[in-house]
């Protein structure tokens, strides 16, 4: 195919391959440049910063493409913003939730609530953040399923973020039996606390006595520990606990009944009375 041969209009096949070639160059400048920044700032600037950043270089490097290229296919570019201006209200009404999402996805990059890698809760769904794009947010659940949640929903539900703060706190209650020294089980359970690396010392962990129940005392055990280790040291504290107090000859009290048989009771009664 001749090189200078008309395609449309004044645009020729050579003017066609320039397009490409500018399209080809801006895909490639995009990549390389958000490869560099990744590695560039990967120690300097959080990971969900880095995300837009790298985006916003990525779609401004294609926008500029675009514009260069409506010259060499002879577009008039006030002609297509009077144009684009027209189409632009008839998908305006026509994709509102869409305008919604992308308008709420801007919102949540400026506000921040949520990072990627931070473990949340979004209305029904809990997981892992993966990324937060323009129009949608996505989880990976604690079962490994992904989740794509629209930016509108994600900013107009409430969001629980377990990682937000430092420190998070956890709780049991132990319940042991009325033969065994409270005392001495409140001793044992702040020495574990204490002598683990992980529990935090500050706030403080709390233990008490929190009310007699009908087959156990039991006990409240409060502690912290840092939130992105908070669930390892929350399973294995309470199988430490138990074994610290069977150690020491103290049980975990499990509920026990009294049961009184008619015919004992009778013979019983008969005796007594004949006494």
């Amino acid at each position: 195919m001749r090189l200078n041969r008309v395609i449309y209009g004044d645009v020729t096949a050579l003017d066609l391959l320039s397009v490409i070639l500018i399209f080809l160059a801006a895909v490639i400048l995009a990549k390389g440049l958000t490869i560099y920044l990744r590695r560039t700032l990967k120690e300097k600037v959080s990971q969900d910063k880095l995300q837009i950043i790298s985006k916003a270089i990525s779609y401004g490097i294609m926008a500029v493409a675009l514009i260069a290229s409506f010259p060499i296919l002879g577009i008039n570019p006030s002609g297509l913003l009077v144009a684009g201006g027209i189409v632009g209200i008839i998908i305006g009404f026509a994709s509102q939730s869409i305008v919604g999402n992308l308008i709420s996805g801007l919102f949540l990059m400026l506000e921040r609530p949520i990072k990627i890698g931070n473990s949340v809760r979004i209305g029904e769904y809990s997981g892992m953040v993966e990324d937060i794009r323009i129009i949608s947010t996505s989880l990976r659940t604690w079962d490994g399923l992904y989740v794509r949640i629209p930016n509108e929903k994600v900013f107009t539900t409430s969001i629980t973020n377990y990682v937000a703060h430092v420190a998070r706190r956890f709780k049991y209650v132990v319940g042991i039996r009325y033969s065994d020294d409270a005392d001495k089980a409140i001793s044992i359970i702040k020495n574990l606390i204490e002598d683990h690396p992980i529990a935090l010392k500050k706030p403080s962990p709390q233990i008490f006595v929190d009310n007699l129940g009908d087959n156990a005392v039991n006990i409240v055990v409060r502690m912290w520990a840092p939130a992105q280790e908070w669930y390892e040291l929350k399973m294995e504290m309470l199988w430490k606990i138990k074994k610290a107090l069977e150690n020491e000859g103290i049980e975990i009290a499990f509920p026990q009944r009294t049961v009184w048989f008619a015919n004992e009771l009778s013979e019983r009664e008969l005796r007594d009375t004949q006494n």
